[in-house]
């Protein structure tokens, strides 16, 4: 077998460019169809594939043919592109190298983003009123992403560096591919349900229009519009847009910037916690200056001195008074024991002891005293009572006898 030319990778590159350069049909020609992957590189460069629904090409349009191309290019975008076919000789990349570019009308996915949009726009599905604030302090952030992509690795480590002791909660979905909305909104059910989560990020890395479509399903907008937990939408670039975006409520440009969003800066908290510290002790000493100021300008004043001079004659008026309710305390207390001792003697007076003194006797027969001579009989026996004793005696001749 004859081995016949042995060309380098370099030559077989540039032999089949060239082939493709002269070729009649593929030196100049137009393609039609959708725009996918749209970048615009810093140098002016513009990166993108056109597809349509069997086949795929990679795309480059240098910027001086960037400059004449029409405003609102992007993704989903139904084009007509007019250039040639080579190969990019470096890596043997087939591409389509674009002269000019003229707009032909939406594409598929485009046009079924924009219907959604309507419609959920219309349910009130992005209405302002219904957005959650964002917490300022969370104790734990939810994520909801591929386990394997870059944008969770980006999101933890943003949040260690931010706040080492932040709790992340993490629901894994698949976030392209045939049933990645279904997942995606089963993860945001779920860690809602949790009750776990301060606030949510759902997201993903940069893609083309049909790796970031499970973010523009209505099961993830319906999902995230139910949740009860601030969500925070984190797809593809700052350029991507997604329903998921308007129906958040609050929209980061990439997953890193969601992670900023979401977690507090640990050494900007205690810096402020700091300053307003040392601001409530300033004001405290102040306060006291201004105060023990006031004190001290109410001492040498006018009115202070009449304030002390007032005082002071109260203290004299309090003390007269004291000094002559004492007296009268005292001279109504004599009248009483004078009076006390008057009502005594008369008292003692009137006491039968006293009665007998004055030559008197008393009758008592048996327990009650006779004051009457009817209360006696004769042949009764009585009790004589007298001032130094007593003395027994039977009546010969009482009250009832003479009756």
């Amino acid at each position: 077998m004859t081995e016949g030319y042995i060309l380098s990778v370099t030559q077989l590159n540039e032999y089949v460019n060239t082939l493709l350069r002269n070729d009649v049909l593929l030196g100049s020609v137009s393609i039609r169809g959708e725009i996918s992957g749209f970048k615009r590189h810093t140098s002016g460069h513009i990166y993108f594939s056109l597809k349509d629904e069997g086949a795929l090409v990679r795309c480059v349009m240098f910027r001086q043919n960037a400059m004449n191309m029409p405003e609102g290019i992007g993704d989903g975008m139904q084009v007509v592109l007019s250039g040639y076919a080579s190969i990019y000789t470096r890596d043997g990349q087939f591409q389509f190298y674009v002269k000019s570019m003229r707009r032909e009308g939406e594409g598929e996915l485009y046009r079924r983003f924009l219907m959604l949009k309507t419609r959920l726009e219309a349910q009130g599905l992005f209405d302002a009123a219904h957005k959650k604030p964002i917490p300022k302090l969370p104790k734990c952030i939810g994520v909801v992403t591929s386990k394997t992509g870059a944008a969770l690795q980006d999101i933890i480590n943003i949040t260690r560096r931010r706040f080492p002791m932040m709790n992340i909660l993490v629901a894994p979905a698949a976030v392209q591919g045939t049933g990645a909305g279904r997942e995606i909104a089963d993860a945001i059910r779920l860690l809602d349900g949790s009750g776990k989560a301060d606030v949510m990020i759902v997201g993903r890395g940069g893609g083309s229009i049909e790796e970031l479509w499970a973010f523009n399903e209505e099961v993830v907008a319906r999902a995230i519009y139910a949740c009860k937990t601030p969500v925070v939408s984190a797809v593809g670039h700052e350029t991507d847009f997604t329903i998921a975006d308007f129906v958040a409520d609050l929209r980061a440009p990439t997953p890193s910037a969601a992670a900023e969003l979401c977690v507090p800066e640990y050494e900007a908290l205690n810096d402020e916690l700091e300053y307003v510290k040392e601001r409530i002790a300033s004001l405290c000493t102040d306060r006291i200056a201004r105060e023990r100021k006031a004190i001290a300008a109410m001492e040498q004043g006018a009115a202070y001195g009449m304030c002390h001079h007032r005082i002071s004659m109260n203290m004299a008026r309090l003390s007269a008074l004291e000094t002559g309710i004492a007296a009268s305390v005292r001279q109504g207390m004599g009248e009483a024991e004078r009076k006390l001792s008057i009502n005594a003697a008369r008292l003692d007076s009137l006491a039968p002891a006293r009665t007998l003194e004055r030559g008197y006797a008393i009758i008592k027969k048996g327990n009650k005293y006779a004051s009457s001579a009817k209360e006696l009989a004769a042949g009764d026996r009585v009790e004589i009572l007298l001032s130094d004793g007593t003395a027994s005696a039977k009546v010969l001749a009482g009250g009832k006898d003479g009756e």
